[in-house]
């Protein structure tokens, strides 16, 4: 059972009374309440909730004011290992953690940068509000995180965004007034998910959120200098410290061309503080958005959204030394060949493999939606995801993250698993013992979505189920 410190019931109390921090105590010792977002690229609301309930016995509703929201009312405990999570058709998120995106509003084809971005739940549902068009940009500075970054959005089966690993501030260097709208989700002290993260009680004190709010300017300065005239920054932290949220967006009001943007939430919140330990704030703080956990039985959040009115000083575009990254249209020639016998093979018609653009890395080749663009591809640890290989003979391995994409256009070399067994031993990576004709690769089929792509050889069927995703406990059943 979790006990709040004596240091954080102080704290609350002198924000919002003892009596707020007697609830705020009583309710982190409760069990959080699940929620999911709904991946459109794959599914729908209302196919997902009578998938859980009729395959798993999990029980799942909409919540009325925020798209693609489901509140878990009934699982058990098995939430994160169906098929259904593993393949990306959700990602198991906190209810608050899903408005700073719907705050910020991508569109369609703008180009949009998501400055912390790891694990990379407001990261996907940025692309997905911009129907996996355009250009977007996930940072994040720890490589150590960057790899479950990566991890998500390749499970979503994300196709408009890369990834780049670096210090916020130094991207501003890069990328002057470059961005129609950005993201900066703060790390911050979670003072809002004590109830997920029992260990903040251990550790928090106010000295340590005064520090932060050091690195949590520098990032939102960056961020301003970054978005165009006119265009969009949301800030927003998991924490309910003034000194966090509210002195840090007034500090940026007094030096730079912002204006703060009156907002509304899907749930309830509270307007921001004005005024702090006898410090007088800037009044237009009152647009900004606070919301209390306990009130919403879900994370604690801040959120400001801000427009850049006019232009500001840029430090000079500093390009560093990159790799060399080119990106290649389907009718490039060091890419042609391969795809045409890939159309062969799956029956992929090769209108649809010019919407995508690509990038060999020795005998790896990687793609994007075509709409993505940067004139910096050597800085990016990632752009798109993989397609493929290619093999001894000069010949495209299909990459199980490109069969999931391209599902909907594969009418070819189709193998359709129906027992639990035949599903086990594929999940596991091993070799379905079944008497298959045509040898060579194929995607396999199960329940009328691809999970991914095999071999056939003598021997019998051999998974092709991608490694890193064979570590996670999937249930079978």
């Amino acid at each position: 059972m979790i006990e709040i410190s004596g240091n954080i019931f102080s704290y609350i109390s002198s924000l919002y009374g003892e009596e707020a921090a007697k609830v705020y105590s009583e309710y982190i010792k409760q069990d959080p309440a699940q929620y999911i977002r709904v991946n459109t690229i794959k599914t729908n609301t209302k196919n997902l909730i009578l998938k859980l309930k009729n395959d798993y016995s999990i029980k799942a509703e909409e919540i009325e004011l925020v798209p693609n929201a489901l509140k878990v009312t009934q699982e058990n405990n098995i939430l994160g290992k169906t098929i259904e999570h593993i393949i990306g058709e959700y990602y198991i998120q906190g209810l608050s953690s899903m408005i700073p995106p719907l705050i910020l509003s991508p569109q369609k084809f703008e180009t949009v940068l998501d400055l912390c971005a790891a694990p990379g739940s407001k990261t996907t549902e940025i692309s997905e509000m911009m129907l996996n068009k355009g250009t977007l940009i996930a940072n994040e500075v720890a490589l150590k995180r960057v790899k479950m970054l990566v991890y998500n959005i390749d499970r979503m089966n994300i196709m408009n965004t890369s990834v780049i690993s670096t210090k916020g501030e130094w991207l501003s260097k890069i990328y002057d007034s470059y961005f129609d709208k950005i993201l900066v989700d703060a790390p911050c002290s979670g003072l809002g998910i004590i109830q997920k993260k029992e260990e903040i009680s251990n550790w928090w004190s106010q000295e340590i959120a005064e520090r932060l709010g050091d690195l949590q300017l520098r990032l939102l300065i960056a961020a301003i200098k970054m978005v165009k005239t006119g265009g969009t920054v949301v800030y927003s932290t998991c924490t309910l410290t003034p000194e966090e949220n509210e002195f840090i967006i007034d500090k940026a009001l007094k030096k730079y061309p912002i204006e703060l943007e009156y907002i509304e939430l899907p749930v309830k919140s509270h307007e921001g503080f004005t005024s702090y330990n006898g410090t007088t704030l800037d009044p237009n703080l009152s647009k900004t958005r606070r919301i209390l956990p306990w009130e919403v039985n879900s994370d604690g959040f801040f959120i400001a959204k801000l427009k850049k009115m006019g232009d500001t000083i840029s430090p000079g575009i500093s390009i560093p030394k990159q790799r060399v990254i080119k990106l290649i249209h389907s009718w490039g020639k060091e890419i042609r060949s391969y795809l045409k016998g890939l159309s062969n093979e799956f029956g992929i018609d090769e209108s649809v493999l010019e919407n995508y653009r690509y990038i060999i890395k020795k005998n790896d080749i990687f793609f994007v939606d075509n709409s993505w663009n940067d004139n910096n591809p050597g800085l990016f640890e990632r752009i798109g995801t993989k397609f493929g290989t290619i093999d001894k003979n000069g010949e495209i391995i299909l990459h199980t993250q490109a069969a999931q994409v391209l599902q909907n256009e594969i009418y070819k070399k189709i193998i359709t698993i129906e027992s639990t067994g035949q599903l086990k031993k594929y999940l596991e990576g091993g070799t379905i013992k079944d008497n298959v004709f045509e040898l060579g690769q194929c995607v396999i089929n199960y329940k009328d979505f691809i999970l991914g792509t095999a071999v056939v050889t003598k021997e019998g069927i051999k998974s092709r189920f991608p490694r890193a995703k064979r570590t996670q406990e999937i249930l079978i059943q």
